[in-house]
């Protein structure tokens, strides 16, 4: 999959800010830090990667619609890939 750059970018940004944020949640563990505050971490954490995720999947279709890319995905094979991000 071509993805712009400009995407590109904003995907990577986004992971490595899940990145950093998973890396925060392993230092509140560590450091016995309250069950709250660890799981409104890991909250933001999957909220990130989910976003990441859409990003993908909304450039994926665009492309495979738009441009042409592959061959068109099947109402199944679509449903499948949002499934997998819920």
């Amino acid at each position: 999959m071509d993805i712009e750059p400009e995407v590109s970018r904003d995907i990577v940004t986004r992971l490595k800010r899940a990145r950093g944020q998973i890396d925060g949640v392993i230092k509140m563990i560590e450091d016995d830090r309250p069950c709250a505050d660890v799981v409104t971490q890991l909250a933001a954490v999957s909220k990130a990667l989910d976003r990441a995720g859409f990003k993908v999947v909304a450039t994926g279709l665009r492309q495979c619609i738009l441009e042409g890319e592959n061959a068109p995905m099947t109402e199944e094979q679509l449903e499948k890939l949002f499934l997998s991000l819920a």
